[in-house]
């Protein structure tokens, strides 16, 4: 999925998660792709204020929610490291789009994990 944000473009998503042999790398890619579409979406929408973010970053999280069921049956699971990891990632998308002062509780307030 292209970007056209050129610093989006050259980040590694996830990219501690798929350093670390405990997250399955089929499973970490799949939370790439979810990343990636929010801010395909992102471009997409351009959504004028954070209220607007806030409902696109809502449903990738709720694709994240989703995706702890496919990490658990490969025998892992978003503990406090993935979490966190994840969490940065959709605070670094939210600055890359100009929403710096995007509080990242909010961005993934949906979240179950």
């Amino acid at each position: 999925m292209a970007v056209k944000n050129q610093q989006v473009a050259g980040y590694s998503f996830l990219k501690a998660l798929f350093e670390d042999d405990y997250f399955p790398d089929q499973v970490v890619t799949r939370g790439k792709e979810i990343l990636l579409r929010l801010c395909a979406r992102i471009e997409a929408e351009q959504p004028s204020d954070l209220a607007a973010l806030y409902a696109l970053t809502e449903v990738a999280t709720e694709e994240f929610n989703v995706l702890e069921a496919e990490f658990e049956a490969a025998g892992s699971e978003i503990e406090t490291f993935a979490r966190e990891e994840i969490c940065e990632d959709f605070g670094f998308v939210a600055s890359a789009y100009g929403f710096d002062d995007a509080d990242i509780s909010e961005l993934v307030a949906a979240r179950e994990w």
